[in-house]
């Protein structure tokens, strides 16, 4: 299969054209979730490259601190990459990591914010949908790319994964569980819960829950899709990325929860009659 085309002597990546499609996409959304709250759209597209730089620097970082067994075994460790400056800022040879992207991303967005005096969970809230649609849509890079696939699977809806991009143990199962595509369809479902979400509980909803509705979402499906995962990055024996998730999930649904504690509380006060 192949990974992209050549422009003259430019090698251009299906990886890297369908990965700004799902940031285009995600941009038109937010843009249109902006408009119908009254503010500015333009406000998506000054930030959308602050974003992008942010979300490529974590993303980034996030591959070279948490590096896969595979690219380990390879030596390409953390300590490789922090001694070869060249090769730590090639991502075009692979190594991007989504919790990274968000974190970096979600930066950048509140420096972004900050320096135009606009509130960061507001912005945050209208980005939440297209953030989840732009890694629906990024996912497919990776088919492309015949990496993020599961455990050896014959199920009919299995992918053929081609003997040199098999992760090393697993060079003799011929299909695999299409990882990417659980999650890409994950992350539509996600979406499309958000949008409903900020459509159905408009008048109820603070500033910031939607995006961390978002966050309980991502990484409560990130939790599950790990134990299908062959390559994922450890610290000893544990899966850092499902550890990670897993703790994002709780800390995002207790914040949510205690926002909302006292305006519960209060209700059922209000709502109690006198004896």
């Amino acid at each position: 299969m192949p990974t992209g085309f050549y422009i003259g002597p430019i090698y251009i990546r299906f990886y890297g054209i369908i990965l700004m499609l799902g940031a285009i996409a995600a941009a038109f959304l937010a843009e249109r979730l902006a408009r119908r709250k009254g503010l500015k759209s333009e406000f998506v597209w000054d930030a959308l490259i602050w974003v992008l730089i942010g979300g490529i620097i974590g993303a980034r970082l996030w591959h070279v601190f948490t590096p896969p067994p595979s690219m380990v075994e390879a030596g390409y460790t953390t300590m490789y990459y922090l001694t070869h400056p060249l090769d730590l800022i090639n991502t075009r040879a692979g190594g991007l990591g989504i919790p990274g992207a968000v974190i970096g991303g979600g930066l950048a967005l509140y420096l972004f914010c900050r320096r135009k005096k606009m509130s960061f969970l507001l912005w945050a809230d209208i980005a939440a949908p297209g953030l989840a649609l732009a890694q629906a849509i990024g996912r497919w890079g990776n088919f492309v790319n015949q990496e993020i696939y599961g455990k050896p699977t014959s199920l009919p809806w299995a992918i053929k994964i081609e003997p040199r991009n098999r992760v090393p143990g697993y060079e003799s199962y011929p299909t695999f569980h299409p990882l990417f595509l659980y999650e890409s369809i994950w992350n539509l479902m996600l979406m499309g819960f958000l949008l409903w979400m900020d459509n159905r509980f408009a008048n109820k909803l603070k500033e910031g829950d939607i995006f961390l509705a978002y966050l309980i979402g991502y990484s409560t499906g990130r939790f599950f899709l790990e134990f299908l995962r062959l390559d994922a990055p450890l610290v000893g024996t544990i899966n850092f990325n499902q550890a990670f998730m897993l703790g994002v999930a709780v800390i995002s649904g207790f914040i949510i929860f205690w926002r909302h504690r006292k305006d519960n509380s209060a209700s059922t006060q209000t709502n109690t009659p006198e004896s």
